[in-house]
């Protein structure tokens, strides 16, 4: 089963190996790459999106005209769209784990003509896929 902190937490990992690795063998130059390592675990853990929702719960708030997003950990066009929304707006957005809800994957699939293709966006009930972070930018700001 794919969970969504598999990724970050290999990456705390392999920091942290390289931590200890370094620190035994007085390479304190070799810290760089753990220091690389354990900040990619960071920006990939899912922690730092807001409280996701399955599938029924994102077919609810595009009923309500909310912006849904479906994401993935590790989709480096998720990350450039988390980024590009700030906190503020990333609050205002509905976030769908495709890896974390079957039936979110289903429906990204339904979308994309069978590729789990994220971000795939839900604005105004219009499934677009990866569209570019200004035009959800625009959209979550109404």
């Amino acid at each position: 089963m794919r969970t969504r902190w598999l990724l970050p937490g290999f990456c705390a990992l392999l920091g942290l190996i390289q931590v200890v690795s370094a620190l035994r063998g007085g390479h304190l130059l070799s810290l760089v790459p753990a220091a690389l390592l354990l900040a990619l675990a960071v920006l990939l853990a899912p922690a730092r999106l807001p409280v996701q929702v399955d599938q029924d719960g994102a077919r609810h708030a595009v009923e309500q005209g909310k912006v849904v997003i479906y994401h993935r950990a590790g989709c480096p066009y998720c990350l450039r769209l988390q980024r590009s929304l700030g906190a503020d707006l990333r609050a205002a957005a509905v976030w769908v784990d495709i890896w974390a809800d079957p039936q979110a994957a289903a429906f990204v699939r339904s979308v994309t003509g069978g590729d789990e293709t994220v971000p795939t966006v839900v604005i105004d009930g219009v499934p677009v896929v990866n569209p570019p972070p200004a035009t959800v930018v625009q959209a979550l700001r109404g």
